[in-house]
């Protein structure tokens, strides 16, 4: 069954047109890499080998174990790691991010060696901070990058197939959140109803991407939700992780996603602050808000990005100065907007 018809679809025409016109092209995403970018690039590696593209998949780091149901290790290379050579490129596509410094340093030998370099996003492009290059593909109605692939790979005339359509699923659900966040459109969910029909048990990709826990992690995460910080009377969670304490348990810095995931669903919270302290007073900041209020704002003012709703940034500095400027931000945020 075809849903297309149903679907409003995103104009991807010119970035067909390159792809079409390039005869070598480079797959990527941001550093530490998701669901969403991950198998967006692999769902389009999938449909571009079928039609004989020469097309490589390079990551800037090691990607999670939690997408090993996808056999990353098979299609793609690490730049941080042994890989073959960066040469001559026509096209390459990053995907999930429109800021080149999410892609260092693999974006200078990107720079050094490909032709053109184009964003593929569904991010809003940042007030402050970099702009994406010329010709970059960035659609802020997108639930999710999957979905931009997903009509690259229809507008080309490639017919779907297994792994096509998992890594496509993956992207799509990972994103949404098993559909939690499709920008109130119907289009993530006709999509996937499509790309069900090629896929033996979806399931088992929700069982992978959300059902993950090992024991080390249960205990991890008892210890570290006993000392998430309240303010403004409930509305705010704040909690400080250690990645030491992650690699204490045994777990990696993807593991600390789940821990946000999960202030987000106390019911009184209307934004939330989790801090990863990578290295001393080098904190990788995390907000959430349920919607009352924007939080990309307070993520550019770190250099930081995202959504409207959910962004990041590197803060730099003592935990003790850094958690009361960004609660007073939010609170300045939440005292000006009636929270029904």
């Amino acid at each position: 069954m075809n849903y297309v018809p149903r679907l409003t679809t995103l104009k991807v025409d010119s970035l067909v047109k390159f792809i079409k016109s390039s005869d070598s092209i480079l797959l990527s995403t941001h550093k530490q890499c998701d669901g969403d970018g991950l198998g967006a690039m692999l769902g389009l590696y999938h449909a571009l080998k079928k039609i004989g593209k020469k097309v490589r998949v390079l990551t800037v780091d090691e990607v999670p174990n939690r997408y090993n149901f996808l056999q990353p290790d098979i299609y793609l290379q690490v730049f941080e790691q042994d890989h073959d050579p960066i040469q001559n490129t026509d096209l390459a596509l990053i995907f999930d991010t429109n800021d080149r410094r999410l892609v260092e340093p693999l974006y200078t030998a990107l720079e050094e060696n490909v032709q053109n370099i184009l964003f593929v996003d569904h991010h809003p492009v940042l007030n402050q901070g970099p702009e994406p290059t010329a010709g970059s593909y960035i659609n802020t109605r997108a639930a999710s990058t999957g979905e931009i692939a997903y009509f690259i790979i229809k507008e080309m005339g490639i017919h779907f197939d297994e792994k096509i359509a998992k890594a496509i699923y993956t992207s799509i659900a990972f994103d949404t959140q098993l559909f939690k966040y499709v920008k109130n459109s119907s289009t993530s969910h006709l999509i996937c109803a499509e790309l069900i029909e090629h896929i033996a048990n979806s399931e088992d990709i929700h069982r992978s991407l959300f059902a993950t826990h090992t024991i080390e992690k249960v205990q991890f995460l008892s210890k570290v939700l006993g000392e998430i910080e309240y303010f403004g009377e409930g509305r705010i969670a704040v909690l400080k992780l250690h990645a030491k304490d992650l690699l204490d348990h045994n777990l990696n810095m993807d593991d600390s996603r789940d821990v946000i995931d999960m202030l987000m669903n106390i019911n009184t919270l209307q934004a939330a602050a989790l801090f990863r302290e990578d290295a001393k007073n080098t904190y990788k900041m995390s907000l959430r808000s349920k919607g009352a209020i924007e939080v990309l704002g307070i993520a550019e003012t770190f250099d930081g990005g995202g959504h409207m709703y959910a962004a990041g940034a590197t803060v730099n500095g003592e935990f003790s100065k850094v958690k009361p400027q960004i609660v007073d931000l939010l609170l300045a945020r939440l005292d000006g907007h009636k929270i029904s």
